[in-house]
Parts: structure tokens; C-alpha cells; sequence
């Protein structure tokens, strides 16, 4: 019987275990998309328990704990940081194969050293050290950065935002490159007028001038878009529950935006001919700069009423949509081929019955220049589990090249998910060790590390031009 978490955890054959120990286990991380405070790499945070770094704000650990029928109290209520580590302690023993039981595991082995399996038996004993630990200036924000060997952060960033922690953290020396991404849904988020405009005044204010047409708009975006390349910006990510690709003129666009300006309720029709049109003008400006676009779609959300009135939104009550993608995301990328306006993609879906859609339609828009311009992303969110990655690496695998795939990146808010990283390369070279045992490729030493050494960490590195 195999040991649980031992050094060859999920390595099946000795070829997996050879790919992983001499070519992947050492490499550094590119963590190119994640939600990480900059602030707190700024201010080299010392978080004072493991409740506060580990479950403040983690969606993934709520969800689990209210299927255990743990009290809202004791999740993100008012009980005490220990009374909320100690539920989560109860309910580990049934997270028995989901990802949340691998990924506590080899989250208290790496960094803290601590193989003991968490239980409501262990729960003190690991609290205590564990917190001990945080405790130290090795443990800070910084100082676990340090230890997962990051080389690269791309955080997530509003075009309202300062940077001034980026810039902080640049002038500060730190090793590790901290850059800010360009997340512009706000600009596109029309379904509440209200909203939106308090958000464009907030965007004239930063931009230093006013916003009343579409046109005053896409300079007020330029602006910031300069700003951000300057920060050192290397991609954008949308958050999207679709691609939107509606026809649209432009004598519309400017229309409905005038319509929005004065207060006044869009149609749906509307809406959808000024997200597609904002959609398309945000990636013309990646393409003006040779960005990495990023798009997440497939998310709905907010199902629940109650809770999201009582506590807002991401807090877990999300899941995955049904609706079509393949036209629509066709249609959005073929506009700007057309133009030549189409920047490097990468494309994250989270619906599984998507994957063959998704790997077909990147090999659509290559371009013959740019080795893996148009790329699949790893699983997001539900999918990012060893059955999700699994899927994803043999669909790509199937019908695009894996050898071209950018890998992994954590999309977390935790400083504790870099974990995440070790667990893609341990799958990824367990499924290319256990097919060169099959006789299904041969053992090419050389071909094999740099296939192995590309998804982990080179791809990404030279995508991205970091």
C-alpha cells in the first residue's frame, strides 16, 4: 500500500517519477493570473493564524464546510478565528476525494513541514505550529513568496487602480516581479446604470478628465491602459458569463452610451450591442501593446439570493452555466482576425462539456508566427482538480499541442496556493510518464525535458515576456 503525500505522491511509474524530480520539481513558478493583495506583498504581511490566511475569503473551504453542515457562524460569521479553523479541522476527513483533501495536505507540507493528516484529533497540535510559524518574518507574505520559489506575480487590477502598491513593492527590491493585470469588467458591467456611472466618474477622476461620450470613454481607458503598460503590464483578464459579439455600428455604440450617461434603463439588446462593442475595443487595445488577453467564461452567479444579500458576492454560491459558447466566441475572435487585430489569447471555460470546443477553436485562429498564440487554458475553478487537469492536458493533447500549452497558475487569493503548481506538475508528468511505459511515445530524454520544462515553466516565461 502506497503512503499518502510521500515524495512520489500521484506518480504512478518511474518515468513519471524521473520527469517530475530531475525536470519539474525545481523549476520556478510564473503564477501569471491570481488575485493576490498587492498591498500585502507590499507591506510584507504577517498574518496571526492560519484561519486568517488559509479560510478569510476562500469560497472553495465555505462551500465544503456548509455541505458538512457547518453553521454560517462558524464560516464567515462571528466566531472566533480558532472555532473557525476547528470546523474546517471537523470537516477535512469528508472532503475524502475532492481536491480540497489534497490541497490542505500538501498546503501544511509545503511550506510548514507538517505531513500529519488534519483532523478534529490534530487540530490543536497544527494550529499551534502552524500559527508559530506565521509568526516569524520566513512565514510573512515575502517570506512564503521566498519559499515556493515565484518568480513572477500577476495580480489583478482594476483600471481605477493606483498601482501605488506595484510600485511599492518595485522600488522596495523585492526579488520576486510583482506586476499588475488589466481586469476592465467594471467598464463593461452596464446591468446596473447606477453603478456604472459612479464607476465611470470614478475612472474620469483617476484619468484626469471628463467622461461624457464613448468617445472621452475610450481615451479615459487609453490612458490607464498607458499607465498600467508602465507599470510593467504584461496581460488583461475578463471575467465573463459569455463572449459577447452582437452587431453593432458605431453611431450605436456612442448612442447607447449618451443613453447610459443620462441615467436612462438599457433593453437588452442594447446592452448586448455595448458589451460587445466595449469587449472588442478592450482587445484592440492589447493588441496596440502585444498583450496576453485572458478570458474566463462559463461562470454563473449568485444563485443565492439570501445569502448574496447577506454576504455579497464570491463567497460561494456560483456554479457552472449551460449556455452555448461556440458561436459566440467564434464570432468575437474572427472579428478581430479580420482586423489583424487579434493579440496572444488564452481562453479558460468552466463548463467540461465546453473542452472539445475550446481546443478546436484555438487551432482556428493560430497564425503561423507566434508558436501557441491562441491558447486553452488549465482547469479554472471547478476544473482545476486532478480529474479536470487530467481532461484538459488529454483534450489539448488530442487535438492541439500540449507541448505549446503555458501550464499553470493558481487564480487564488492565498499566498498558501502555490501548492497548486507542484500538483499540475505532478499529474502532467504522471500522464506523459505512464504513456512512454505504455509504449504509446518514446523515451527521448532530451524531447521529453523540454516538453515537460516548457509547460512547467519556459512556455509561460517566453509567452508573456517576462
Amino acid at each position: 500500500m502506497k503512503k499518502f503525500l510521500d515524495d512520489d505522491f500521484i506518480l504512478e511509474t518511474e518515468t513519471a517519477k524521473k520527469l517530475y524530480h530531475e525536470f519539474a520539481a525545481d523549476l520556478p513558478i510564473i503564477d501569471y493570473h491570481c488575485h493576490i493583495d498587492p498591498k500585502e506583498i507590499a507591506e510584507d504581511k504577517k498574518f496571526e493564524n492560519m484561519t486568517q490566511i488559509w479560510l478569510y475569503g476562500d469560497h472553495y473551504k465555505w462551500r465544503a464546510l456548509r455541505a458538512n453542515g457547518i453553521n454560517e457562524e462558524n464560516i464567515t460569521g462571528k466566531a472566533s478565528d480558532w472555532e473557525k479553523f476547528e470546523s474546517w479541522a471537523k470537516t477535512v476527513p469528508y472532503t475524502l476525494r475532492n481536491p480540497l483533501y489534497h490541497w490542505t495536505h500538501l498546503e501544511l507540507k509545503k511550506p510548514f513541514g507538517i505531513e500529519k493528516i488534519l483532523s478534529p484529533d490534530t487540530a490543536k497540535e497544527i494550529w499551534d505550529e502552524c500559527n508559530a510559524k506565521l509568526n516569524t518574518s520566513e512565514f510573512s507574505s515575502r517570506g512564503l513568496i521566498r519559499k515556493a520559489n515565484v518568480e513572477v506575480i500577476g495580480t489583478t487590477d482594476d483600471p481605477a487602480d493606483s498601482l501605488e502598491y506595484h510600485k511599492a513593492i518595485k522600488d522596495s527590491g523585492f526579488e520576486t516581479k510583482v506586476v499588475p493585470s488589466w481586469r476592465p469588467d467594471k467598464a463593461m458591467a452596464v446591468d446596473n446604470i447606477t453603478e456604472y456611472n459612479l464607476y465611470i466618474d470614478k475612472l474620469a477622476n483617476v484619468a484626469e478628465m471628463k467622461i461624457d461620450t464613448i468617445e472621452d470613454l475610450l481615451t479615459a481607458l487609453k490612458k490607464r491602459h498607458d499607465f498600467f503598460a508602465e507599470m510593467g503590464c504584461k496581460a488583461s483578464d475578463h471575467g465573463l458569463d459569455q463572449f459577447y459579439s452582437a452587431d453593432y455600428t458605431a453611431l450605436e455604440f456612442s448612442e447607447i452610451f449618451l443613453k447610459i450617461r443620462k441615467a436612462y434603463k438599457l433593453n437588452e439588446t442594447e446592452k448586448l450591442k455595448f458589451k460587445s462593442a466595449m469587449l472588442y475595443e478592450l482587445a484592440v487595445l492589447d493588441h496596440s501593446k502585444g498583450w496576453v488577453q485572458q478570458f474566463h467564461a462559463g461562470v454563473t452567479r449568485n444563485h443565492n439570493t439570501r445569502m448574496f444579500n447577506k454576504l455579497g458576492a464570491d463567497t460561494g454560491f456560483d456554479s457552472i452555466t449551460d449556455k452555448l459558447v461556440a458561436e459566440d466566441l467564434s464570432k468575437f475572435l474572427n472579428r478581430l482576425e479580420k482586423d489583424e487585430k487579434l493579440t496572444k489569447t488564452i481562453l479558460y471555460n468552466l463548463n467540461p462539456a465546453h473542452n472539445e470546443v475550446y481546443a478546436t477553436m484555438i487551432g482556428n485562429f493560430q497564425d503561423g508566427k507566434t508558436a501557441g498564440k491562441i491558447q486553452w487554458g488549465s482547469g479554472w475553478w471547478f476544473l482545476d482538480q486532478k480529474d479536470g487537469m487530467e481532461k484538459q492536458m488529454n483534450t489539448l493533447s488530442n487535438l492541439g499541442l500540449l507541448s505549446r500549452f503555458v501550464g499553470m497558475l493558481t487564480d487564488s487569493r492565498s499566498f498558501l496556493s502555490y501548492s497548486r503548481h507542484e500538483y499540475f506538475r505532478r499529474i502532467l508528468c504522471n500522464l506523459i510518464g505512464n504513456d512512454v511505459e505504455k509504449g504509446l511515445i518514446p523515451y527521448n530524454e532530451e524531447l521529453l525535458k523540454e516538453v515537460v520544462q516548457g509547460i512547467c515553466y519556459y512556455n509561460a516565461k517566453k509567452y508573456f515576456n517576462f
